[in-house]
């Protein structure tokens, strides 16, 4: 679908070119927020390889989805909470790896270590047959 060779930045009229679209396209995109370029000083739009991968995901669910530029705005809003919600969990996971870690290696008894106390099992006597 691409035509990208290298990093950098592109111009709207390059990006247009490659993708077969028309440059008011990439502006209304924009305009809606599903794109953020960065600008020169002279306030040319520069497209970086980022956004130009976010481009081909918007395009591929408007052309072989046939998704509405309401409903794209919705599923990039949902897949940018979900990476966030991801990198929580691993955060998280990570966060209670070093606490066991840490606990196990400052108590002499790996069970005075644990995150949730251990209990020592109750031992009742079994009954006595007759």
């Amino acid at each position: 679908m691409t035509k990208r060779k290298s990093k950098g930045a592109y111009m709207i009229s390059a990006v247009a070119e490659m993708y077969g679209i028309h440059p008011q396209t990439l502006r209304l995109y924009e305009r809606e927020g599903l794109l953020k370029p960065s600008r020169t000083e002279g306030n040319t739009r520069l497209y970086t390889d980022d956004d130009l991968q976010r481009l081909e995901f918007i395009l591929n669910l408007a052309r072989d989805l046939g998704v509405n530029i309401s409903g794209i705005a919705i599923i990039l809003q949902m897949r940018e909470r979900m990476e966030e919600m991801q990198r929580q969990i691993q955060d998280f996971v990570k966060y209670i790896q070093e606490e066991v870690l840490s606990r196990a290696n400052a108590a002499s008894d790996p069970a005075r270590g644990a995150i949730v106390p251990l209990r020592r099992p109750i031992i009742t006597p079994a009954p006595k047959r007759k």
